[in-house]
């Protein structure tokens, strides 16, 4: 199957019978499909006068809202890459990325947003009908449509390269794997400078005539009053979120949902479990990186769903796991996830070394430890990254987070290594509870030594009210090791 731009999927190509539905709004306006095109038209023409074109990128530093989503069209309309960047960076973060993915404008929503000397256009000042002076859409399946920037955790942050292809081809996949149609309505909140969202909940809608209602900024009561006015049929959380909707007292009505996704970090077997059996619907979780376009396992919709595992590879991928020498492993085995299919990334912008790494012998390399089950489902074991060497045993933290998540009172689990004179590293864990849950450090030592062997049990566990989070709601483990950065000497 060859893929086209995305903008193939947007509403300018839209049967007419589309033009006057709803398409996408916010908490201030609603657009129909033929609105939301002319929008986009208007936009681009706005754009095309600061020099926008093709191979150009724009720089869209917003909070969610309607207008992110006309600006990144807007660019696709031009034949130009859009860098979607977090609106809470700071100047030296926002400028780094507007320096470094070359972007031509920014488009920010107050005379303050960080620009690094470009153009800034403010989003409530774009045109809304359009002039008719640009030719024709002629933006090609090659060309760069996003630039996405890596968290940075382990260096400065790269710009991946998605070009329209990409999109094209998962924006295919979601709609396959999640039976989506035109009378979906989705639910948007999670933030828009990531490929979860634009993807599951932004063209994956588009590309089937369906409803998206974008949210601000997440809140519980925000939630609960949409899942009364717009009555979406599916959402896309992280396991943050449903954590704290399940410990929420307050039910709302969630007749109209169908599924829930939940992917961008590990959620535990019970989190899963209890927000099906607390809000009566199905929970698919799934797995993908940014140099994948969002997702490449995911858990159907509508057939067998394996709670402990993020579901078989979406249709057109190919998702294997592999032994340091590149031997394909068998069912069962533990290696490292790789990845191939028309959703892989073109590359990082101007790291042609970090790029060869990543995409080596025609394969996406992960980093993520996982193993694959006779049925084809991927089970992720851990970050090889944070793998904890303790006397020269590995230890994998999600096994040992898993058994923590299995205590009735604890919300959240993450353990790191910490620097040991003796063993090199040594296990320790960061525990947030429910907020009635009264948590002893014994009690949670005592389910440790129970279900682990002596080395994997934590040498400590710290209660937190709540663990650090990046930006797109990620557990934030450098952060939590930075925390344990100093060398200790510690008995086990």
């Amino acid at each position: 199957m060859s893929h086209q731009s995305a903008l193939a999927h947007l509403p300018w190509n839209s049967p007419a019978a589309a033009e006057a539905r709803d398409c996408v709004g916010d908490d201030r306006h609603t657009l129909t499909f033929g609105e939301f095109a002319r929008r986009v038209e208007a936009a681009a023409e706005q754009l095309a006068e600061y020099g926008v074109g093709p191979g150009g990128a724009v720089a869209v530093m917003l909070p969610n809202r309607v207008e992110l989503l006309v600006g990144l069209a807007a660019a696709w309309r031009l034949g130009a890459a859009a860098t979607p960047i977090n609106p809470t960076f700071t100047a030296r973060e926002a400028e780094y990325q507007i320096e470094d993915s070359g972007a031509v404008v920014v488009l920010g929503d107050n005379p303050g947003t960080h620009s690094a000397g470009r153009p800034l256009l403010l989003a409530d000042e774009l045109r809304r009908e359009p002039a008719g002076t640009l030719p024709p859409p002629a933006t090609t399946g090659d060309e760069i449509a996003l630039l996405i920037y890596t968290s940075g955790s382990t260096g400065r942050p790269k710009g991946v390269m998605l070009s329209h292809a990409n999109l094209d081809a998962m924006s295919s996949m979601i709609v396959e794997r999640m039976l989506l149609g035109p009378e979906d309505r989705c639910l948007l909140f999670l933030p828009l400078f990531h490929v979860n969202a634009l993807l599951v909940s932004f063209l994956a809608p588009f590309r089937v005539g369906a409803q998206t209602r974008v949210m601000g900024r997440f809140s519980v009561a925000g939630f609960f009053a949409a899942l009364t006015d717009f009555r979406p049929t599916y959402f896309s959380a992280v396991p943050t979120i449903y954590s704290m909707l399940v410990s929420q007292p307050v039910d709302g009505d969630f007749s109209s949902v169908r599924f829930g996704v939940c992917g961008a970090a590990p959620a535990s077997a019970e989190l899963l479990t209890a927000t099906q059996e607390r809000f009566g619907f199905g929970l698919v979780e799934g797995y993908g990186l940014t140099e994948g376009c969002c997702a490449s396992c995911v858990n159907p919709v509508d057939g067998v769903r394996k709670l402990g595992t993020v579901g078989p590879a979406l249709p057109g991928q190919r998702v294997e796991v592999m032994a340091p020498d590149g031997t394909i492993l068998p069912p069962g085995e533990r290696g490292e996830v790789v990845i191939q299919g028309p959703n892989v990334m073109v590359g990082y912008l101007n790291r042609p070394e970090a790029t060869a790494e990543t995409l080596r012998e025609g394969w996406l390399h992960t980093g993520d430890v996982g193993i694959l089950d006779e049925d084809g489902y991927l089970r992720i074991v851990d970050r090889i990254k944070d793998m904890i060497i303790r006397g020269g045993e590995n230890i994998y933290p999600k096994e040992i987070e898993t058994v923590l998540h299995g205590h009735p009172g604890v919300l959240e689990a993450a353990v790191v290594g910490q620097p040991d004179e003796t063993y090199g590293e040594v296990v320790v864990a960061y525990v947030a509870g429910y907020p009635d849950a009264e948590l002893r450090v014994e009690d949670l030592l005592e389910t440790c030594r129970a279900n682990l062997t002596k080395v994997k049990v934590p040498a400590a566990i710290h209660l937190v009210d709540a663990l650090p989070k990046n930006p797109v709601g990620k557990v934030d483990k450098p952060t939590l090791r930075s925390r344990l950065a100093a060398p200790s000497q510690t008995s086990a």
